[in-house]
C-alpha cells in the first residue's frame, strides 16, 4: 500500500469511527476530549457532529488552522500528560467520548505514551465512555466492533466498562 493510500485509508477509518462514536454517546450527557488538537481537522469535524457539545482540547502547543482553535475555556494547553491529570476544576463533567490522537510515528514513543495516557484515560472515564484511541490502550475498556466498511487502520473504538 502506498503512504498516500495509507493515509486516505487512516483518515476515511478516523472519520468513521468518529462518527460511529458520535452516534453512541447520541443520549448520554457529556463533554467531549480531543486529545492532540494537531492541525485541528478532527476537532473541526466534532464540532460539526456534535453541535452544541462541549468540546475540550489538549495539545502542548497550538498549531491548528485559526478557525479550527477552540476557544479559551475548552483549549488546555501544556503537556497532554500533566494538564489531563490536573485539568478537574475547568471541565463540568466526565466526557462521553474522548478522541485520542496523539500518534508520534515511532513505536518506542507510542509505547512510552501508551503507558502514562492508558491509567489518565481510564481516570477521565465512567462506565459507558466512549474512547477512539490511534493506539491500544490499557484499562477496563471493551472493544467494540467496526461498522460496516470502516477500512482497516490502527484505530480502536472503546467503551469503559
Amino acid at each position: 500500500m502506498s503512504r498516500l493510500d495509507f493515509m486516505i485509508s487512516r483518515l476515511t477509518a478516523q472519520r468513521t469511527l468518529m462518527e460511529e462514536a458520535a452516534r453512541l454517546i447520541a443520549d448520554r450527557p457529556g463533554p467531549v476530549f480531543e486529545l492532540g488538537l494537531g492541525s485541528g481537522r478532527t476537532f473541526d469535524h466534532l464540532r460539526q457532529l456534535l453541535p452544541g457539545r462541549e468540546i475540550f482540547a489538549f495539545d502542548r502547543a497550538i498549531s491548528a488552522h485559526p478557525k479550527c482553535i477552540p476557544d479559551g475555556d475548552h483549549m488546555i494547553l501544556g503537556e497532554i500528560r500533566e494538564t489531563l491529570e490536573f485539568c478537574g476544576p475547568r471541565i463540568p463533567a466526565k466526557p462521553a467520548f474522548i478522541h485520542v490522537d496523539l500518534g508520534s510515528g515511532d513505536p518506542t514513543q507510542d509505547l512510552i505514551t501508551r503507558a502514562w495516557l492508558s491509567p489518565l484515560v481510564a481516570k477521565w472515564s465512567e462506565p459507558g465512555t466512549i474512547v477512539l484511541a490511534d493506539r491500544p490502550l490499557e484499562g477496563a475498556f471493551t472493544d467494540l466492533p467496526r461498522p460496516p466498511g470502516c477500512p482497516k487502520s490502527g484505530h480502536v473504538l472503546l467503551r469503559a466498562e
